[in-house]
Order: C-alpha cells, then structure tokens, then sequence
C-alpha cells in the first residue's frame, strides 16, 4: 500500500509531465515563418538593428513606428513619434489603427521579446512589411517621456 506522501509525490510528478507536454504541443517559435491565407504564400517579419532603423527613419520614407509596451512604459520613456497599441491589444486593435497592411512598420518593446511576438502576430494577421528593431533598452538615440 502506498503512503499518503508517495501519493502526493506522484500526483505532483504526474501535474509536472502534463505541463511540460502540454506546453510542448502548444510551442510557437517566434522564428516560425506565418503563412497569409490569401495566397498562402509564407511571409516573416524582419529583424534589424537600432542603427539600421534609425537609418530608415531618417530616409524620409513613410513608416509606423509602432511601441507594443504598457502604457506606463510608453510615458516613462519612447522613442519620439511612436504610436503605442500593447502587445496583448495587436490582434484587437490592428486592424483599425493600422488599415494599411503594407504600411512598413517598426516594432519596439522593452528588451525585445514582445516586440518579436508582435511583429510575428501582425505577418499573422496578413501585414507585409513589418521589422523588429527589438528593445528601447538598446536603443542609443533620443527618446522623449511624457
């Protein structure tokens, strides 16, 4: 007969093994390519530098730069003429504040990740032009706060 800790032991071995396959199948890597259901061709989102868009933003072209934090984070510290929609709100929010699918759209976030998530979620939802220029944490330029 089993004991009441060896019992618990396993229940809690058995909640452990769940979760980690649970959370296996449910694995999106942020470097998977998405495919647009309209053509079903595959498109991604680009990774560039903090110089590389500084670069673009100086060129004179017409770009959304677009800052996926919270708002306490966008009026502590942003990157000049960014545009704030958070992370958790670009499958909501997208689609009316960003009507122009091929709009070329730079990404930003605190360090990185969320920016990445972003950009994966608009090349989702069928934008074509989209690049993550990572964190503001790594951003060497000029920045304006509220």
């Amino acid at each position: 007969m089993l004991t009441d800790i060896t019992k618990r032991k396993i229940i809690v071995c058995i909640i452990f093994l769940s979760l980690c396959l649970f959370c296996a199948c449910n694995h999106n890597s942020l470097d998977t390519p998405s495919t647009l259901p309209e053509n079903g061709a595959v498109a991604v989102y680009h990774k560039i530098t903090a110089k590389e868009a500084k670069e673009v933003m100086n060129r004179g072209e017409p770009y959304i730069l677009l800052d996926v934090r919270t708002d306490e984070e966008y009026s502590d510290k942003r990157i000049e003429g960014a545009i704030l929609i958070p992370d958790f709100e670009i499958g909501s929010r997208a689609g009316s504040e960003l009507p122009d699918k091929d709009a070329l759209i730079l990404v930003y976030c605190r360090g990185g990740r969320r920016s990445a998530n972003a950009a994966n979620e608009l090349v989702s939802l069928g934008y074509t032009n989209v690049y993550d220029i990572g964190g503001i944490n790594d951003w060497p330029y000029d920045t304006v706060s509220k």
